[in-house]
C-alpha cells in the first residue's frame, strides 16, 4: 500500500487519503533538478489530458527551503497539485533516492509502479499506463 501523507500544499493541505479513487501520479522534485524543468510542463498536459478520467498528478517538493521551490514554479507553472516535503519524511517513506522520482497509486491506494529520472522516451509509456489504467469516459475500462 502507498504510505499516507498530509503535507501544506501551495493551495491547502495535501493528504493522499482526499485522492482516494482516483488514479495519482506522486512525483517527487527538487528545484535544482534538470529533468524535473523538463517534467513539469508533461505534467500538466497530463492533468488537463486525463484528470476528467480520474488522473490526479501530485508532485511533492523536497527541498529545505520553500522559497527555492516557489522561484523554480515561477519560472515552470505547475497546472497540479503540489506540496511540500522539506524534512523529506514522505520521500524517504517512499524508498525514494533520486530526483525526479514518481510513483504510480491506484484508485485504491497500492503502489503500481515506480520510475526514477525523466526523459523524452518516458513519456510515451507513462501516459499507456494511464491510459491502461483509467476508465474511458463512457467509465467503462
Amino acid at each position: 500500500m502507498a504510505a499516507p501523507f498530509d503535507v501544506p500544499g501551495s493551495g491547502g493541505q495535501v493528504r493522499l487519503a482526499d485522492f482516494r479513487g482516483k488514479l495519482v501520479y506522486l512525483d517527487f522534485w527538487a528545484s535544482w533538478c534538470g529533468p524535473c524543468r523538463r517534467s513539469f510542463p508533461w505534467m500538466s498536459q497530463m492533468q488537463a489530458r486525463y484528470g476528467a478520467r480520474g488522473l490526479r498528478i501530485l508532485a511533492l517538493n523536497v527541498d529545505a527551503r520553500r522559497d527555492a521551490a516557489l522561484a523554480f514554479m515561477s519560472d515552470v507553472p505547475a497546472q497540479f497539485t503540489i506540496g511540500f516535503d522539506p524534512a523529506g519524511k514522505v520521500a524517504a517513506a517512499y524508498g525514494i533516492k533520486g530526483m525526479p522520482t514518481s510513483v504510480l497509486i491506484s484508485p485504491d491506494g497500492k503502489v503500481m509502479a515506480m520510475h526514477a529520472g525523466f526523459s523524452d522516451a518516458d513519456k510515451t509509456e507513462m501516459e499507456e499506463l494511464f491510459r491502461r489504467h483509467l476508465p474511458d469516459t463512457d467509465g467503462s475500462k
